[in-house]
């Protein structure tokens, strides 16, 4: 009897165990982290490998503690894994680039270019094997959860309690839904009123990072744009609800400090949007290293100064030691010269809470 009785609590035991594990999601748990504070990210996208690459020296120049590609890292297009890998050894091996990833860190996400085919979505034929060349030019360890998630999102944690950023970047592409064209518009698309972007995993690993993070500062790095939602290419507002979603997932957090980085326009701009959560949400969009579009004067009812038409990178300067702590945003020309300079004290970007 004694026996039997031990074995039913036992039994039990588990059973309690299992119950409460399955009931809890897995804790927050960042790809890399290290306790070195930084204080300049410098960030770009939409780079052809097979052109001139004028940006590196001038990167160089800012000495930024991280680079963080945002998409369009090469322009593949290809379901020819082959073709694409000899692409990213063409820009592994470009000079400028070779010499800044031997001095700073580099992190990134993809967009489509570089995902594989042109505006593409969950159901591009190659993600996985895409997935793992991207992962291979980011020098990505074979041990890292990106080798084996449903796409390349990932979460980074730099710098002591009291000055830790954490950088949270997306993937726009591998769950994306499809889109439709306008057939009377080569540039318009018709929204997918309950598309998704993220897929239901990303969304609960991305409430997690922020919900459970300590972090002053948060950098969302997403490979389109967010804020801007009147112009007519790709952005998070051709999926409504996913876009509502994503502002509702930020302000219930309540995590300090989120600014938004984009790429994939061939402009540059910085976006700020009032409303959508409970402190002003800055979208700093940096998308031509190598080209750029001239589209005009493109309406933007959330742009903060001008729309950039010129070869440029992104910059974020934290200055930890100004009372309050302030981030400066940076759009650098070729010369280094500030196309677009808009300096943020970290005090107003904290809920209300």
């Amino acid at each position: 009897m004694l026996r039997l009785a031990l074995v039913v609590s036992f039994f039990a035991f588990s059973l309690v165990g299992v119950g409460c594990e399955d009931a809890s999601p897995p804790p927050s748990a960042p790809d890399t982290m290290t306790d070195s504070t930084i204080t300049r990210i410098a960030f770009g996208s939409c780079n052809r490998q097979s052109v001139d690459q004028p940006l590196w020296s001038p990167i160089q120049a800012a000495t930024p503690d991280l680079w963080v590609w945002l998409g369009d890292n090469i322009y593949a297009d290809t379901d020819n894994m082959a073709a694409m890998d000899s692409m990213y050894a063409v820009q592994k091996q470009q000079p400028g680039y070779r010499t800044l990833r031997q001095q700073t860190r580099v992190l990134g996400t993809w967009d489509d270019h570089d995902y594989g085919a042109n505006d593409a979505g969950r159901t591009y034929p190659k993600r996985d094997s895409s997935q793992q060349l991207l992962l291979d030019f980011l020098d990505v360890p074979e041990d890292d959860p990106r080798r084996t998630r449903t796409g390349v999102y990932s979460s980074h944690v730099f710098g002591p309690p009291g000055r830790r950023v954490k950088v949270i970047l997306l993937d726009t592409r591998y769950h994306r839904d499809p889109l439709t064209r306008d057939p009377l518009s080569d540039q318009r698309y018709f929204p997918n009123p309950t598309g998704d972007l993220l897929g239901e995993d990303q969304w609960n690993w991305l409430e997690r990072e922020l919900t459970q993070s300590d972090a002053q500062i948060h950098l969302l790095g997403t490979s389109i744009q967010a804020v801007a939602e009147q112009h007519n290419w790709e952005k998070w507002a051709n999926f409504p609800e996913a876009h509502q979603r994503l502002y509702d997932l930020i302000d219930r957090s309540d995590a300090p400090g989120v600014l938004l980085l984009s790429g994939d326009r061939h402009i540059a701009e910085l976006s700020r949007h009032d409303d959508a959560i409970d402190y002003p949400l800055y979208d700093l969009t940096s998308s031509g290293l190598t080209h750029y579009a001239s589209p005009g004067e493109e309406a933007n009812r959330h742009r903060v100064g001008s729309m950039i038409t010129a070869l440029h990178y992104g910059l974020l300067t934290i200055d930890w030691d100004a009372d309050p702590t302030t981030i400066r945003m940076e759009i650098r020309g070729e010369e280094n010269e500030a196309l677009l300079d808009r300096t943020v004290s970290l005090d107003a970007l904290q809920p209300a809470g």
